[in-house]
Order: C-alpha cells, then structure tokens, then sequence
C-alpha cells in the first residue's frame, strides 16, 4: 500500500545496531498531517488526498488559501501537498495521518529541496575540467570550453552547462531505509541523508524503486586461485 507523509527536517545524528556499528541517520519531524481535500474518479477522473501540515496564523495566508482550508472545516495550514495513495478512498476530509503509517524496515523516498550555494561556476556547478594552463591557454582557465561552431548556428543551444545559480532546485533521494518511529513525538528516522537545510520542509513516500541486494559471487575466487596455480 503507497503511503506518504510531509515532514521537517530536524537534523542528522547517528545510533548504533545490533552489531555495534555506526548508522548515519536523519530525524525528520513526520506530521501529524490533515487531509484537506479528497479526490474521486467519478468528480475528478483520478483518486488522491491532499494533506496540510503545520499550524499557522490566517492573517500569514491568501484569500484563497483561507477559503479552502474554510471549507474543508479544517484549521488553518502552512504547507499543502497531493499524493496520490491506493488507500484514498478509505480517507475522508478531516482525517489525521501521523508517522506511524511508516514502520521499521520500509523503504522510502524523501523529497526536499536542496540547500543554496550561490552563483557558482561550471567547474564547481557540473564538474567540468579546467583549460590548459601553459603552452597558450587563458587568459581565463575555469570557463566552459567551445559550446560549437561559431557562423552557424551563431548561438549555444540550450542546456549547455554554464555558470549560474547552483542548489535550490527539487531533489529526491531513493531507497532510503526507515530505522525508527515514534508516533509520539512525531518522529521518523531514515538512514542516510536528505535534502534539505535544517527545518526545510521534506515528502516521505514509499519508494518507487525496489533496491536488489548483491549477492556474493565465488567465482572471481576460483578464476584468481586458478590464475595463481598456473603462475605456480
């Protein structure tokens, strides 16, 4: 069943398994969350639930954010976000999700977006590589290189990578593993790192991709032993 939550990231720290071994985790502050608004395929062809989260003042919303939340008989939410879940149809306006819809051993995707860097150039930006130093190169060295002819088309296409703002943008990390959860204290714990600067708002759902484990294979073994006995 596809479930998904809007939380904030609280921070990393780590804790240890069973085996003694540092996990690197993130605690993201997971709910509770308000369905705002139900969709049905018979009034809008498709079937979803819009959550809110987090209390704000009305006199901080638009006309129109406060009309909606007004009408659902809802209080008043800082952050809306659709999901489209399978179980939409069993949730109505007014309903509670908190973090315990998630358990110990799920995996999830977490959407946020990215911390700002600034304006940064293409090496720093996309990875590219510097011009030749000596032997003529410069005057500049950490500008892009030719980008194409020059009499036709007389212009850089678009999408070649330049300078220009790096971060900020929507980032989502996959197949992350969910290691705790605290329905009382709103808490969910995922290994691994997020999106996102401290209190930045993040999109907990179940992941879209299935992570095969690797196997461990003998046969690399038996092709060295033999390599080293013919050597022999």
């Amino acid at each position: 069943m596809k479930k998904a939550i809007i939380g904030r990231k609280v921070g990393m720290t780590q804790i240890f398994d069973e085996s003694g071994k540092v996990v690197p985790v993130t605690v993201i502050e997971a709910g509770p969350c308000v369905v705002v608004q139900k969709k049905t395929p018979e009034k809008d062809s498709y079937s979803s639930v819009q959550l809110g989260f987090e209390d704000v003042k009305e006199r901080k919303l638009t006309k129109p954010e406060i009309g909606h939340l007004k009408k659902a008989q809802v209080p008043m939410k800082k952050h809306l976000k659709e999901f489209r879940l399978e179980n939409a149809d069993d949730l109505n306006v007014g309903d509670t999700i908190t973090s315990d819809v998630f358990a110990v051993g799920d995996r999830v995707d977490v959407t946020g977006i990215s911390k700002g860097k600034g304006y940064a150039g293409v090496i720093k930006r996309h990875g590219a590589h510097r011009t030749p130093t000596s032997h003529g190169g410069g005057p500049v060295h950490r500008h892009a290189g030719s980008m194409g002819s020059g009499t036709d088309p007389s212009r850089i296409f678009k999408g070649k990578i330049g300078a220009g703002q790096m971060g900020v943008e929507q980032v989502t990390v996959q197949n992350l593993d969910v290691v705790k959860v605290d329905s009382e204290f709103n808490m969910l714990v995922v290994r691994g790192a997020i999106p996102g600067p401290k209190g930045g708002i993040v999109y907990v759902k179940n992941s879209v991709k299935v992570a095969k484990e690797k196997k461990a294979s003998s046969a690399p073994t038996r092709v060295n032993l033999q390599k080293k006995s013919a050597r022999g």
